[in-house]
């Protein structure tokens, strides 16, 4: 509209300039002048509003500062009682994680538990599962291709068995997979080696991004475990492994398949609990480092998920022992959802709902999360759930 307006200029002077001219010529004459008509003034268009945006925004004005602690997490409790698992929806959690004990006799019981956890149609409760294929798969009935076939086919075969697998899921309920492995590695002695799409990053990204695509639209993909496991040697469910290579020799090999998922569309990233020494000497799922990167540096705007928060008490270094502590350091780092495999009684951990309820909140009273740290991160959790119901 500016540009209109400036080219109309130059004949609205000549007009004026006109009359004017007529005015003086007709004035002895005893002749009027008739008023001239203002010129109207285009009504700008209105910038749309965001539903889903205004919805999280409305919501998030009636949270009190522990619901929205409580909103960052995702936690699991075992067998297929229903009862633990909606307790845990009940005080607020924003997700559960069903593991094999979770998982009945087919998807039809399957579907059953999943619907009597959920309890608010407007932002479902996020339900997840490793549901990788092969080495890693909790449904026996997901006959979908896993990695070891994947890596030695075409893109299109991991598009085509993720599509099928994203089904699967969904026809029992279950709406975020965290099943993309996006590590890369060609050392088959790595733990990792048997789950891995590519043992090349080109190779793993286009696949990678095959898997996302498969899954679009049917259930919420989840990237992982970033910055990358095949480089880093270790099981990071006993230990924090480290991977030698500088900033630059990531960005060129175990970004890629990363960066591909990201631009593909997927939903969440996983971090994984290991470190790169030459970036941050913190695992990633503890360093604001790792998380400026997949933010600024791939782009990613969606939801953060760190791995089982519980394996960084499992590793026995004392660092990590404190759950309350490895809670505010994630939260402080730039995660939107604390993941939590927990037992039957998670006080055998040192571990409570309340208990990590209480020490986020601590952690954005004493300014070691700043609130904005904590309202981005419940805005785009809620914004993932509000997604999922439409």
């Amino acid at each position: 509209m500016r540009a209109i307006r400036t080219a109309r200029l130059p004949l609205l002077m000549t007009a004026a300039l006109f009359a004017l001219t007529a005015c003086a010529g007709t004035a002895g004459s005893g002749a009027t002048t008739a008023p001239s008509e203002p010129t109207s003034t285009p009504t700008p268009t209105p910038t749309p509003i965001d539903p889903i945006a205004e919805w999280v925004d409305e919501r998030m004005s009636q949270l009190t500062m522990e619901q929205k602690a409580a909103a960052l997490l995702m936690v699991h409790a075992p067998g297929t009682d229903p009862a633990p698992l909606r307790a845990y929806v009940d005080a607020g959690v924003s997700g559960l994680i069903l593991m094999g004990d979770n998982v009945p006799a087919g998807p039809a019981e399957l579907g059953a538990l999943t619907a009597a956890v959920q309890a608010d149609a407007e932002a479902p409760v996020l339900i997840g599962i490793d549901e990788e294929g092969g080495e890693v798969q909790r449904l026996p009935w997901d006959g979908a291709a896993a990695a070891d076939t994947l890596r030695a086919e075409a893109p299109a075969a991991a598009q085509a068995a993720f599509a099928a697998r994203a089904a699967v899921l969904a026809q029992s309920g279950v709406n975020v997979n965290f099943g993309i492995v996006a590590d890369v590695t060609a050392d088959p002695d790595s733990f990792i080696f048997g789950r891995v799409l590519g043992t090349d990053p080109v190779g793993a990204a286009d696949r990678v991004a095959g898997a996302v695509t498969g899954e679009q639209g049917v259930v919420a993909s989840t990237l992982k475990h970033f910055p990358g496991h095949g480089a880093a040697p270790g099981d990071s469910h006993s230990s924090v492994p480290t991977a030698p290579l500088t900033i630059d020799e990531w960005r060129a090999g175990p970004a890629l398949p990363f960066a591909s998922g990201i631009d593909a569309g997927a939903e969440l990233v996983m971090t994984g609990h290991l470190a790169y020494p030459a970036v941050d000497a913190a695992p990633a799922s503890l360093s604001p480092e790792w998380h400026r990167v997949l933010r600024d540096e791939l782009g990613f705007d969606g939801v953060v998920v760190t791995d089982d928060m519980l394996m960084l008490q499992h590793n026995g270094l004392p660092e990590y022992a404190d759950p309350g502590e490895n809670a505010v350091r994630a939260v402080a780092a730039g995660a939107d959802l604390l993941l939590y495999v927990l037992p039957a009684d998670p006080a055998s951990m040192g571990i409570s709902v309340d208990g990590l309820v209480g020490a986020i909140v601590g952690g954005v009273q004493s300014g070691r999360i700043t609130e904005a740290q904590l309202d981005d991160a419940v805005e785009r959790v809620l914004t993932l759930r509000r997604t999922l119901a439409s």
